[in-house]
């Protein structure tokens, strides 16, 4: 009976032991749908998790909420893409710094039949104008995710003010994927990340219609969560994966995603 408690004595200590260990070598990443749903991650992340052994647990919402999960701290790393909310994380003192990883654009789509007749243009806040001139079907994720904290810098630099009171102006308070299929259904206009557009099969009568304007770069940055404010906040490894993100190994995986033969992310950051 002896030999067989302390067996099992051996056995519970063991069992908790390796899930100590286990539990350490993961983190948790909140960031966009973009990423996630771009399929990014899926491409990344197991060269990371082979080399290092840390589990990458990715939590994929809008970068308004990510940035949200990262100031509570139930995330130990946050990749997302809005500057100006990035800056003030860390000016609120929630990360100590912001490390730019990668960059695409955003475009305008809309349907074949183009109502707004905004095809061909360069410029995204004309093309807006025109949109709401005609009252024509905007979709809008309204989830204050980057994409849509974007869109609506858009329409302020157009010089609307866009409600969900307006009849031809839909909300949907949802990731990218949800809200492309939203834009598809209704024949709408939409702003969209690049990388997400690549990778959606339900086009219907969706096409590109505004791209190339430099106001619709897209900057991706990434940041440890501050220890200080949330001790539980697992330092090393959440740097372990910054340090690989914006590494060589890191920066050629990103840059070797590609979709249909293009690229969907461009790697930028400082060496």
């Amino acid at each position: 009976m002896n030999f067989l408690y302390k067996t099992l004595l051996t056995f519970v200590f063991f069992y908790i032991t390796v899930g100590e260990t286990s539990a350490q070598k993961s983190i948790v990443l909140s960031s966009t749908t973009s990423t996630e749903q771009s399929g990014l991650f899926g491409h990344i992340l197991p060269p990371f998790e082979k080399k290092t052994g840390i589990q990458v647990k990715v939590v994929a919402v809008g970068t308004g909420q990510a940035l949200d999960i990262g100031r509570r701290g139930d995330a130990d790393v946050v990749f997302v893409h809005d500057k100006v909310a990035e800056e003030k994380f860390v000016a609120d003192g929630f990360a100590d710094k912001r490390i730019e990883v990668m960059y695409n654009d955003f475009i305008l789509l809309g349907p074949k039949s183009d109502p707004a007749k905004v095809a061909g243009g360069k410029d995204i806040q004309v093309a807006l104008k025109k949109i709401a001139d005609s009252k024509s079907i905007f979709v809008s994720r309204g989830d204050k995710s980057g994409t849509h904290a974007a869109e609506l810098r858009y329409w302020k630099g157009a010089g609307i003010e866009v409600s969900p009171n307006m009849p031809w102006y839909k909300e949907t308070g949802s990731g990218m994927g949800p809200a492309l299929n939203t834009a598809s259904g209704m024949n709408g206009y939409i702003l969209s990340d690049r990388a997400t557009w690549l990778t959606f099969k339900n086009r219907g009568d969706l096409t590109i219609l505004v791209q190339g304007d430099p106001k619709l770069f897209n900057q991706y940055g990434v940041m440890l969560v501050s220890s200080a404010k949330h001790p539980k906040v697992k330092k090393a490894e959440g740097q372990a994966f910054i340090d690989w993100i914006v590494s060589k190994e890191g920066q050629d995986s990103i840059a070797s995603y590609k979709v249909a033969g293009e690229q969907s992310f461009f790697p930028n950051a400082k060496q």
